[in-house]
C-alpha cells in the first residue's frame, strides 16, 4: 500500500443469518485492490461443550528483560560484527507501539539451531482501558504480526533473509481481552518449504484464558550461502 494515497474500501454483505453474520472487504488504491478480508461475526451464546489448551508455564513479565534492554546488552558488546549492530541499530530505532518481553530470547551469538518455537509477553503501550472490545481485537491483531513469520526462521538462521513477506493472516477470538494488559504470545511453525512457511499462535490472558488463536503463510526468500560467524 502507499501510505500518501487514501483507501477506498468496498464492503460486501456476504451473509446475514440468525447467529452468523459475514462481511468482506477489499481496500483499494490506484483501482487495484491492495488488501482483501473476509470478517464473521456471531451472537454470543452458550454452549457445554467447552475446552482449551494449558497455557505454557513461563516466567512473569515482571522478570524478564524488555526487547530494548536485550538488545542494548547485545550491543554491549565489542565484538559484535557491525552488519549485526547496524541491523540491531535500526530495531532500536523502530518507533513500535508495543511492549515486549521475550521468555526464550535466542542468543544471536550461538550458532545452533533452534526450535521453530518462541515465547512473547506483549501489550500495547499506553492506556486503552474497558472500551469498545472491537478496538481491542484491532490493536491484538496489529500485535500479532509483529515477529510472527520470523518464527519460521528459527532452524535457519545461518541463512541470510532477502525478502520476507506475509501472504495471508487468520484470527479467531475466543474470549474478552485487554489489548494492554501483558498476554502470552505463543508462536510456533510447524512447516517451511518452496519459499514459504506456516506459522501458528495463541495469546494468552495472564489468568491462563486462551483469548486468541492466529495462522499466517508467509513468503521466505534467503541467500543460498549461509552467514559467516557473527563475531
Amino acid at each position: 500500500g502507499d501510505p500518501q494515497v487514501p483507501v477506498l474500501y468496498e464492503v460486501e454483505r456476504t451473509r446475514t443469518g440468525k447467529s452468523f453474520s459475514v462481511r468482506s472487504v477489499k481496500a483499494i488504491q490506484h483501482g487495484k485492490p491492495i488488501f482483501i478480508c473476509q470478517a464473521s461475526f456471531q451472537l454470543s451464546q452458550e454452549s457445554p461443550v467447552q475446552h482449551q489448551f494449558t497455557m505454557p508455564a513461563v516466567p512473569p513479565p515482571e522478570e524478564l528483560l524488555t526487547q530494548e534492554e536485550l538488545i542494548q546488552k547485545f550491543l554491549q558488546n565489542p565484538n559484535l560484527a557491525e552488519r549485526y549492530r547496524k541491523h540491531l541499530n535500526k530495531i532500536q530505532a523502530e518507533d513500535v507501539p508495543i511492549d515486549i518481553k521475550p521468555v526464550n530470547p535466542p542468543d544471536i551469538f550461538c550458532s545452533e539451531l533452534q526450535e521453530p518455537k518462541q515465547l512473547f509477553w506483549v501489550r500495547a503501550r499506553g492506556y486503552i482501558g474497558e472500551t469498545d472490545m472491537k478496538v481491542h481485537c484491532c490493536v491484538a491483531a496489529y500485535i500479532s504480526d509483529y515477529a510472527f513469520l520470523g518464527t519460521a526462521l528459527l532452524p535457519h538462521r545461518q541463512y541470510r533473509i532477502k525478502f520476507m513477506v506475509s501472504l495471508d493472516h487468520s484470527m479467531w477470538f475466543h474470549a474478552p481481552f485487554r489489548a494492554d494488559h501483558w498476554m502470552l504470545y505463543e508462536c510456533e511453525s510447524p512447516w517451511a518449504g518452496g519459499c514459504r512457511g506456516l506459522v501458528q499462535g495463541r495469546l494468552w490472558c495472564r489468568d491462563g484464558v486462551l483469548a486468541v488463536t492466529c495462522a499466517q503463510e508467509g513468503v521466505i526468500r534467503v541467500e543460498q550461502t549461509p552467514n559467516q560467524s557473527k563475531l
